[in-house]
């Protein structure tokens, strides 16, 4: 059963477009430019509240500060920095912060979190913080090829793609949706979207010594990947979405 969703049909503002309640979030800070692309992907969907680190937070996975105070600045109305976590700034949203809103979304996260990434993805768990709580949402990332720019409007284009069709369908209780944007050497070309599994495959473990530590050297584009999982869908030139759990699931009866 999926979470109760106003439609987009139904909740349309003076001007005739969805009047959602969303909450924008990253791990890259808030002055990142995939935050940028995110608002300007989001406009015409509704109403945003930002509430982002202050500072890059990639890597950081779920850590929530529970030792220290939390830092908030109001930027301007609606735009919050703080000096936490992305899961920090998706909690203190939803408890304090945004008031009540109808989906979180997280990103753009300046490369992909595909497969195990997402165990470690600090914009992949403030998606997850939500979920957990009972709000609906989606993390989205945008993978970079090997030696190449970034181009962050084709990145809005290819989200607003996508964004729209997930937040009318809605999402499993509890769930979220992980989005990773291809990087085609055509960025013209219009991406298919793929609804695939996340890839099982752990990356490539090898450590090289360097004096009296070692480096962990891995090749990101050439991981491993299974035929049909979200690594592979991505890499191949496609729109990965995965339903991911929130947390762990209880089923009545076991």
């Amino acid at each position: 059963m999926r979470n109760a969703y106003r439609a987009i049909e139904n909740t349309r503002n003076g001007k005739g477009n969805p009047a959602l309640r969303l909450l924008l979030t990253n791990d890259d800070g808030i002055d990142a430019p995939g935050l940028a692309a995110l608002e300007a992907a989001c406009a015409e969907l509704g109403t945003c509240t930002v509430v982002a680190p202050r500072e890059p937070m990639s890597g950081v996975g779920h850590t929530l500060t529970t030792e220290s105070h939390v830092g908030v600045r109001e930027l301007a109305p609606n735009r919050f920095s703080v000096d936490g976590t992305p899961a920090d700034c998706a909690r203190l949203a939803l408890t304090v912060l945004a008031g009540e809103v109808d989906w979180v979304v997280a990103g753009v996260n300046r490369g992909a979190n595909l497969g195990v990434d997402t165990f470690v993805s600090g914009t992949v768990a403030a998606a997850r913080e939500a979920a957990q709580r009972g709000v609906p949402a989606l993390a989205i990332s945008q993978y970079v090829g090997r030696y190449r720019d970034l181009d962050w409007a084709r990145c809005t284009e290819r989200s607003q793609r996508v964004l729209e069709p997930l937040l009318r369908r809605g999402v499993a209780a509890n769930h979220f949706w992980n989005v990773n944007l291809p990087h085609p050497h055509d960025d013209a070309v219009a991406a298919d979207v793929v609804h695939c599994p996340p890839d099982p495959s752990p990356h490539a473990t090898r450590y090289e010594r360097r004096g009296q530590s070692w480096s962990w050297e891995a090749d990101f584009h050439l991981r491993p990947r299974l035929p049909g999982c979200d690594v592979d869908v991505c890499f191949g030139g496609r729109v990965a979405v995965s339903e991911l759990p929130g947390g762990p699931t209880h089923r009545t009866g076991e």
